[in-house]
C-alpha cells in the first residue's frame, strides 16, 4: 500500500490517465476530486460492499430468480 501526503490543491496520478486532486480539508473531511475515463468506475468503498453483498445473497437465495420476477408480477398485478 502506497501512503502519500497531499496538501489542498495538489495532484497525484494512478497510471498514465486517472489524475486525483485533492479539492478541499476540513477537518477530518477531505474532498477529492477525481478525473478518470468514463469507462472506469468510481466507486466508494461501501458501495462496493453493498454491491457484494447483494451479490452473495442471490447465489445464497434458494429460489430462482425467475420464480422471485413472476412472484413479484404477481403482487403488482393485483393492486
Amino acid at each position: 500500500m502506497l501512503v502519500i501526503t497531499r496538501r489542498v490543491g495538489e495532484t497525484f496520478y494512478i497510471g498514465d490517465n486517472v489524475q486525483v486532486t485533492i479539492a478541499d480539508i476540513s477537518g477530518d473531511k477531505v474532498k477529492v476530486s477525481i478525473s478518470a475515463p468514463k469507462e472506469i468506475t468510481i466507486l466508494r468503498k461501501e458501495l462496493v460492499d453493498a454491491q457484494n453483498l447483494n451479490k452473495e445473497s442471490l447465489q445464497s437465495a434458494s429460489l430462482p430468480i425467475a420464480s422471485l420476477k413472476s412472484g413479484f408480477k404477481k403482487l403488482t398485478d393485483k393492486k
